[in-house]
């Protein structure tokens, strides 16, 4: 997977509703942001590797309805990390108690984890 970075420190620092809106207006990207404030762009997966990631979404899900203590996330959810980032792991589990107290703003948008 191929990603670039763009350093917009010169120009602006994007504060977590900016980001969202830029993710909002370029459905067609895959955006992080890294603590520092960095914009990436993510390149789309090959076959390998998502059909790694389907199957490894698909093992955590099975696991999920057999414990039923949380909730999975695919590759497109981001999340904001306490340093700051906002990034999008392959998958992602939050604990169902954790993901309820999150109010339904928090839920809409980047969660803060």
């Amino acid at each position: 997977m191929t990603t670039y970075t763009i350093n917009l420190d010169t120009i602006t620092t994007l504060d977590d509703e900016q980001f969202l809106k830029v993710c909002q207006a370029n459905p067609d990207l895959k955006f992080e942001r890294t603590s520092q404030g960095k914009l990436v762009i993510m390149s789309p997966t090959g076959g390998e590797t998502g059909k790694k990631n389907a199957e490894l979404i698909a093992e955590f899900c099975i696991w999920n309805r057999q414990q039923k203590q949380g909730i999975v996330f695919d590759s497109s959810t981001a999340f904001k990390f306490p340093n700051g980032a906002i990034r999008s792991p392959d998958v992602s589990w939050i604990k169902k108690e954790r993901w309820e107290k999150l109010t339904q703003e928090e839920r809409d948008k980047f969660s803060q984890i």
